[in-house]
C-alpha cells in the first residue's frame, strides 16, 4: 500500500521501522523521530489496517450538453478568427464532430 491511502494517525511498517502518519508525506518513527516518506515506497499495514479498495471512477457526460458546450466554443472561436483561418477551423471543426461518431 501507499501512504496516501492511508488516514493521518495510521500504523504502518516501513524500512524495518514502525511509524505513524503524520501529514501528506510525513511520518514519525517510534525510534528516529519525523522522516519524509517517498511516494513510490510500498508500506505494510500495522494494527491490522487495510486501507479500503479505491472506487473506480465512473464519470459519464451528458452528449447534448457536450456538444452546445462544443459549439459555443466553435462560436467564439469563429468569431475571434480572421476570414483566411475560418475554413481550416470548419474543417476542424467536422473532423471533430465526425470522430465522436467512430
Amino acid at each position: 500500500m501507499k501512504l496516501t491511502q492511508l488516514p493521518l494517525g495510521a500504523r504502518f511498517e516501513y524500512d524495518g521501522e514502525i511509524f505513524t502518519k503524520t501529514g501528506p508525506m510525513t511520518a514519525a518513527s517510534e525510534k528516529h523521530g519525523q522522516r519524509m516518506i517517498p511516494r513510490y515506497a510500498v508500506l505494510k499495514p500495522a494494527d491490522g489496517f487495510t486501507p479500503p479498495a479505491q472506487p473506480e471512477a465512473a464519470r459519464t457526460l451528458d452528449e447534448a450538453a457536450v456538444l452546445a458546450a462544443f459549439e459555443r466554443f466553435f462560436g467564439t472561436a469563429l468569431r475571434l478568427s480572421d476570414d483566411f483561418s475560418k475554413a481550416e477551423l470548419e474543417a476542424a471543426r467536422q473532423k471533430f464532430l465526425a470522430a465522436l461518431k467512430d
